[in-house]
C-alpha cells in the first residue's frame, strides 16, 4: 500500500517502491516514441480528412466520420478504463498501437489496389478511437506513477507543447503528402511511426498500481466501472466541470469537425491554407504549453482552466465573423484558439493526476472522457444538416458565445473554484477507512 501518501503529495519522487527511481530515464523514452506516433496520426488524419472533403465535399459525411470516431470513447470508455485499471498498462498502450498500426496498413492497401470506400475511412477512424480509448488512459494513469507530483503540470505544458508542435508540423506535411505521393503511401507514414513508438516500450519500466486484496482480480468488471463512476460522482467540483464542458461541446465539436468546409467552401481555400489555419493554432499551442511549462499556472490550477475557456470564445468568435475574403482574420483567431487549448487541458489533467488513487485513474480518466463527450454527437446530428443548409459560420459564433459566457461563469460557481480543495478534503476524510478498504493500493514493480 502507499505509504504516507498525503505526507509524499508534494515530494519531488514518484509514487514508487524505489527511492532512487530514475523517473526520467523511463518516462522520457516512452514519451519521445509516442510523439513519433503522433506525427504520423496527425499527417493520416489530415489526409484522410481532406481526402473525405475533397471527394464529398458534405457537411453531414465529416460530422459521420467524427461521430464514429466518437462511439468508442462513449460507449466502451469506462469499460476500457476498467480494463486498464486491471491489465499491464505497459501491454495495453503496445496493443493499441499495434492494432492502430494493422488498420491502417490494411487501409493503405485498399487505396492501393483503389478499393477505398467512404465507409473503409469511418472504420479506420472508428478502430483508431478504440485503440485510443485504452491506450490514453493507460498512458495518463501510468504517467502519474512515473512522475513526481510538483512536475506534473509541467509535464502537462510539455504535451500541450507537443500538441502544439505537432499541429504545426503535421498538416504541412499533410498537404505535402498529398500533392507527392499516393494515400496508400502517406498511410504507411503512420505504420512506420507506430513502430517508433512500440520499440521505446519494450525497454522501459512502467509502474503498475495492483489491488491490496489478491481476491481483488475475481471481481466483476462492471463493478469496477461502478466504482470509477462514483468516484466521479462523488465529486461535486468535478461534477461541475463535466456539465460545463458538455455545454461547450454541444457546439465546440461541429465547430472544429467542420473547419475543412469552412476553409473550402466559405473562404474558397484549398488544402494548404487549411493546413496554415491549423499549423498557426499549432504555434498557439507551443506558446500556451511553453507557457504553462515555465509559469505552472495559478496556484489554484482551475483558475488557469477558466481565463483559457473565456478566451477561446473571443478566438472562436475571430473565425466566426471573419469576412470570406479576410481569411487572414481567421488565422488570427487560430492562434488565440491555440494559446488556450494548453491553459485548460493542462490543469485540468494536472488536478486529476495529482488528486486521483492511482488504481482508479483508469477508470476515472474513461468515465470522465465518455462523459464529457456526451454532448458531442448530438451537436454533430445537427451540424451535418445545418451546416449543408447555411454554412458552418453558424457553430464557430455559438461556440464562442458559449465559451465567453460560461468561461466567466465558472468564477462564479463554489464548487468549480474549490475543486482541488474538495478532493484533499476527502482524502484527508476518508483516511484509515481508505487505508483498510479493498480497493487500497500498493504499486506493483512487476512487468
Amino acid at each position: 500500500m502507499l505509504e504516507d501518501q498525503s505526507q509524499n503529495r508534494h515530494s519531488d519522487e514518484p509514487r514508487l517502491p524505489q527511492p532512487h527511481f530514475q523517473w526520467r530515464r523511463h518516462f522520457f523514452p516512452m514519451w519521445v516514441g509516442q510523439a513519433f506516433s503522433l506525427v504520423g496520426s496527425r499527417v493520416v488524419q489530415f489526409a484522410l480528412v481532406w481526402w473525405l472533403t475533397r471527394e464529398t465535399g458534405s457537411a453531414t459525411v465529416l460530422a459521420t466520420a467524427t461521430i464514429v470516431a466518437l462511439v468508442p470513447e462513449i460507449v466502451l470508455g469506462p469499460i476500457a478504463g476498467a480494463y486498464v485499471d486491471r491489465w499491464q498498462r505497459k501491454a495495453v498502450m503496445l496493443l493499441a498501437d499495434t492494432t492502430i498500426a494493422l488498420a491502417s496498413l490494411l487501409l493503405a492497401y485498399l487505396f492501393w489496389i483503389g478499393a477505398v470506400q467512404v465507409g473503409h475511412i469511418y472504420g479506420l477512424l472508428f478502430i483508431r478511437a478504440l485503440g485510443g480509448s485504452f491506450h490514453w488512459p493507460a498512458m495518463q494513469s501510468s504517467t502519474s506513477l512515473m512522475v513526481p507530483e510538483r512536475h506534473l503540470t509541467r509535464i502537462a505544458g510539455a504535451n500541450q507543447t507537443l500538441n502544439g508542435v505537432l499541429t504545426i508540423i503535421s498538416p504541412p506535411l499533410g498537404a505535402l503528402l498529398l500533392e507527392l505521393i499516393p494515400m496508400a503511401a502517406i498511410l504507411l507514414v503512420d505504420v512506420g511511426t507506430a513502430i517508433l513508438a512500440i520499440l521505446p516500450l519494450l525497454f522501459v519500466f512502467v509502474p503498475q498500481p495492483i489491488k491490496k486484496v489478491a481476491a481483488a482480480g475475481a471481481q466483476s468488471v462492471w463493478r469496477d466501472v461502478r466504482v470509477g463512476l462514483a468516484y466521479v460522482r462523488g465529486w461535486p467540483g468535478l461534477m461541475a466541470l463535466i456539465g460545463v464542458s458538455l455545454l461547450i461541446k454541444l457546439a465546440l465539436t461541429p465547430a472544429f469537425t467542420l473547419l475543412p468546409l469552412l476553409v473550402s467552401d466559405y473562404f474558397r481555400g484549398s488544402a494548404a491554407d487549411l493546413a496554415v489555419l491549423q499549423a498557426v493554432s499549432g504555434i498557439g499551442m507551443v506558446a500556451g504549453g511553453l507557457l504553462l511549462s515555465a509559469w505552472g499556472g495559478f496556484k489554484r490550477r482551475i483558475y488557469t482552466a477558466m481565463g483559457g475557456v473565456f478566451v477561446l470564445g473571443l478566438g472562436l468568435l475571430l473565425v466566426g465573423l471573419a469576412p470570406a475574403d479576410e481569411f487572414f482574420m481567421a488565422v488570427i483567431g487560430g492562434l488565440v484558439i491555440g494559446l488556450t487549448i494548453p491553459l485548460i487541458d493542462g490543469p485540468i489533467i494536472a488536478i486529476l493526476q495529482s488528486t486521483v488513487d492511482p488504481a482508479v485513474q483508469g477508470r476515472v480518466f474513461t468515465v470522465l472522457g465518455s462523459l464529457l463527450a456526451l454532448s458531442s454527437p448530438v451537436g454533430l446530428a445537427f451540424a451535418g444538416p445545418t451546416g449543408d443548409l447555411v454554412g458552418v459560420r453558424f457553430w464557430f459564433i455559438l461556440a464562442s458565445s458559449l465559451c465567453v459566457i460560461t468561461g466567466a461563469g465558472m468564477f462564479f460557481l463554489p464548487a468549480m473554484v474549490q475543486i482541488e480543495d474538495q478532493r484533499r478534503r476527502q482524502i484527508e476524510d476518508e483516511g484509515q477507512t481508505t487505508a483498510s478498504s479493498p480497493d487500497s493500493i500498493q504499486v506493483s514493480s512487476s512487468e
